[in-house]
């Protein structure tokens, strides 16, 4: 029985925290999700449909995903809204300003 105790002291344990983290620096500069299991047609797709061909209801899972995805569209979406507005803006005060020096000096000439 000391002998066990002995052998079970002595094994190492395994820690697999390290071991699925790796090679998630070289997915992501692949273009790839950083765990495998992110994104793709196994994590997508559904597991199952009815045998008369009726789609399964989404997994938990898969609504969180789509959820995630629409959050980030439309905040992406209102960014880029903002973001060329603020051009917007900002091209036709530089273009107001180019019209008004234009009649400044057509004005300093007459």
């Amino acid at each position: 029985m000391a002998a066990l105790g002995t052998l079970l002291l002595s094994v190492r344990k395994l820690h697999s925290s390290v071991a699925a983290r790796a090679g998630s620096q070289w997915r992501l500069q692949q273009g790839l999700a950083a765990n495998p299991s992110g994104y793709g047609p196994l994590t997508e797709l559904p597991d199952w449909s009815y045998a008369d061909g009726r789609p399964a209801p989404p997994m938990k899972g898969q609504l969180r995903r789509k959820a995630q995805r629409e959050k980030f569209a439309v905040s992406e979406t209102s960014c880029t809204a903002v973001t060329g507005n603020g051009c917007w803006l900002t091209g036709m005060a530089a273009q107001a300003a180019e019209v008004a020096g234009r009649r400044r000096e057509t004005e300093k000439r007459s």
